[in-house]
């Protein structure tokens, strides 16, 4: 991948997260694969099992190709209703392995979620509690993030059709000794049904972390695969 190409791929990704353009000298571009498995065991109750690599391409503008973490991710939903769910989580981050300077991390997710649907479009809420625990400190975060998605032909998703997802998430960390750190996330993805058990999505994540101090931006290029059992 030459890097005029990586130039093209992440201002493509940009306009589909609809945000402004950025320095060079100043970007992160990472690459984020992912797998989801998700179980349903009742109407009301379901797994969702994950594992996600992210590997660094460009740190500060500087070329560079290693691998960051490897997440492992179970959680479980419960329907509270027709539209709201309540879901709890644990993540385990390894990353000692791969950065000698970072330890592995251990995460645990409360959240509640609200959709609707008055057309096509689905609209969705949600807010998670994350208590981040790290082997010196623990660092709490809050977000918020609204969402909306839809069939891209007609207004019915069918096996075979496209969809697209788009969102954007507010964040605050917080810890004993440490200063708040607030976070802006914005997201587009472009889907593909291909069948009633696999899904596969595409798209871009713009982060600004440190917001109104640092304002550092990240570009992650996502791949996912879902399937639904």
């Amino acid at each position: 991948m030459t890097m005029s190409f990586t130039r093209r791929c992440c201002l493509l990704l940009l306009l589909i997260t609809g945000l402004p353009g950025w320095s060079q000298e100043d970007l992160s571009l990472l690459l984020q694969p992912k797998v989801a498995l998700n179980y349903a065991v009742s109407p009301a109750y379901a797994h969702n099992f994950s594992i996600a690599q992210r590997v660094s391409y460009l740190n500060l503008g500087e070329e560079t190709l290693a691998i960051r973490n490897i997440d492992l991710s179970h959680f479980s939903n419960f329907k509270l209703g027709i539209r709201p769910s309540a879901g709890i989580g644990i993540l385990y981050r390894f990353r000692e392995a791969f950065e000698d300077e970072n330890t592995d991390e251990v995460r645990f997710t409360e959240q509640f979620n609200y959709v609707s649907r008055p057309n096509s479009l689905r609209f969705g809420h949600r807010l998670r509690v994350e208590q981040r625990l790290f082997p010196s400190q623990t660092l709490h975060r809050f977000r918020y993030r609204f969402a909306l998605d839809g069939p891209l032909e007609g207004k019915k998703l069918d096996p075979g059709e496209l969809y697209w997802i788009g969102s954007l998430e507010g964040l605050l960390s917080a810890g004993k000794g440490v200063q708040p750190v607030y976070a802006l996330r914005t997201s587009g993805w472009l889907g593909y049904l291909a069948n009633a058990a696999i899904k596969i999505q595409v798209g871009g994540e713009y982060r600004i972390v440190n917001l109104g101090k640092s304002n550092r931006p990240f570009l992650f290029l996502l791949t996912s695969l879902v399937i639904n059992l």
